[in-house]
């Protein structure tokens, strides 16, 4: 019941968006480019309105039309268009990050930089931070955060951020460069078709449902959460050790010439897309919240571990070593302490309390 004197309803929705909009730029960028290059947490508050509200948005847009985790992966890749698409426009840049040397260019677009970042910006910028945020705020996983106005805001100020990625960011490290018009236009049509469904379609053959609540304990084909999470951090590091070149800026693709490039990117789409069809059993099967924190938690482990590896590997020179062996493990220490404060909340599989699903 909402209390008329503290509205603490209101409250703990407006603590709740401030979460997701700190969490979207911690786990996509902070946790990653910020090993190697710890400038990267001077430029946090700049990354907000890109990733925190362009996240925020997405995920109230899809509690508004009553989606769930499909609608929001949709609308998550219309968030990584957006970004690599209208705004920093690498998808198509022939120069910025080299993404045209990571593999082959097909219509003039970069896709083995295109196939990283759409697993990249879904898991790490999307789905943890909202989550997490769901594990936090649990009463709140299907209810909006933001009044009508507060998303209007929020929509400007997200787009307005992905247009300073052009006019600011770009300027400097790819100077002069404009996707084709053709292509801008085509591309607004696909993320408007996909919005569209996402956030019409699908929401009304597949409503939001919880999976069969759990009253003793998680059975097969539910591991065990630490199992859970050992299986996503693995994922995480083929996947992007598979796609993602080594080097700052990163140097030709990381396996093979010519079309054998295509091999690697089949075994990361593979996987990828095993890990997901896994945890949507998983999820249908009644996994925990405890799970849940686990698979966040190694995903996490395991991208940040990446450019550690890649900076020992393939060091490009000795201060930037010593930075990510000593940035990255700090970075690894407060992500596993804090997601261990919030799984001694979580209720256990064995408790007699009900393990509710994720619902949206």
């Amino acid at each position: 019941m909402t209390d008329p004197v503290t509205n603490r309803p209101t409250r703990r929705r407006g603590k709740a968006a401030w979460l997701l909009v700190l969490l979207a730029p911690l786990c996509a960028e902070l946790a990653f480019s910020a090993v190697g290059m710890p400038i990267m947490w001077l430029a946090f508050p700049f990354l907000i309105p890109m990733y925190g509200l362009g996240v925020l948005v997405i995920r109230e847009l899809v509690a508004r039309a009553g989606g769930g985790w499909p609608s929001l992966l949709l609308m998550g890749l219309v968030y990584e268009l957006a970004e690599d698409g209208l705004g920093l426009q690498a998808l198509t840049s022939p120069v910025l990050y080299n993404a045209a040397e990571w593999g082959p260019r097909v219509l003039g677009v970069n896709l083995t930089y295109w196939e990283s970042q759409i697993g990249y910006h879904l898991a790490f910028s999307v789905l943890i931070p909202v989550m997490i945020t769901n594990l936090v705020f649990p009463e709140l996983r299907a209810e909006p955060y933001l009044r009508r106005r507060g998303l209007i805001i929020s929509g400007v100020a997200a787009v307005l951020g992905i247009a300073m990625l052009k006019i600011v960011f770009t300027s400097t490290t790819d100077p002069g460069y404009l996707a084709p018009l053709p292509y801008l236009i085509g591309l607004v049509i696909v993320m408007i078709i996909i919005s569209f469904v996402a956030l019409r379609v699908i929401p009304k053959r597949f409503p939001v449902t919880a999976p069969p609540a759990v009253l003793q304990e998680v059975r097969p084909p539910v591991p065990r959460p630490v199992v859970a999470g050992l299986i996503t951090a693995a994922a995480t590091l083929i996947f992007l050790g598979l796609l993602m070149p080594p080097g700052n800026p990163p140097q030709g693709p990381v396996i093979g010439e010519g079309n054998f490039v295509f091999l690697p990117m089949t075994v990361a789409a593979a996987v990828a897309v095993i890990t997901a069809v896994l945890i949507i059993r998983w999820h249908h099967a009644g996994m925990s919240d405890l799970h849940r924190i686990w698979l966040a938690g190694g995903a996490l482990v395991g991208h940040t571990t990446f450019p550690i590896a890649m900076a020992l590997l393939h060091p490009t020179d000795q201060l930037s070593t010593i930075v990510a062996v000593t940035t990255g493990p700090l970075v690894i220490l407060v992500t596993v302490w804090l997601l261990s404060r919030l799984a001694k909340k979580a209720p256990r599989p064995s408790s007699p309390e009900l393990v509710e699903g994720q619902a949206s």
